[in-house]
């Protein structure tokens, strides 16, 4: 049965950028041997399952899942537009510090990730005396992503 809108589709995947980095996976061993298990503790690297035209996927990944059938396996490549967006670079908020540490609950440190009430998630790049900046571009943004995917179950 070739997978279509509103399919629950559970699928094995692997995402790598261009120069091969695995920035994401469901397989444990590849998590492990990328370093994805030190960065993400909690999380569990196992098949995923959604259903599809939820918008739970990136829109280049979950187009490109219509049309397949269980047992494929293929690699997808999602271009930037169809993934997080291109770079623009004009993402970065500034804070004041005493206001920050006040929002968040604890001191602001570079590299630290914070949430946005309304879910936007950003990275501490700066940190400049009273000033805070925090850039909320995604960080696969302006990037190509390619995805080898399993089909294991479609229903």
């Amino acid at each position: 049965m070739a997978i279509a809108t509103g399919d629950s589709v559970t699928i094995a995947y692997t995402g790598r950028l261009d120069d091969g980095t695995v920035f994401d996976t469901t397989d444990e061993s590849t998590a492990e041997e990328a370093g994805l298990l030190d960065q993400q503790p909690d999380r569990e690297f196992e098949p995923l399952t959604v259903t599809v035209g939820e918008g739970n996927l990136i829109e280049g990944l979950e187009s490109a899942l219509l049309g397949l059938e269980e047992g494929d396996s293929e690699t997808i490549t999602v271009p930037p537009e169809e993934a997080y967006g291109e770079a623009t670079g004009d993402s970065v908020r500034e804070f004041d510090a005493e206001d920050f540490e006040g929002m968040v609950g604890q001191e602001p440190v570079e590299g630290m990730e914070v949430r946005a009430q309304g879910g936007a998630v950003g990275t501490v790049v700066e940190i400049d005396g009273d000033v805070v900046r925090v850039d909320f571009e995604h960080p696969l943004a302006g990037e190509t992503l390619t995805f080898d995917v399993d089909v294991l179950n479609v229903e």
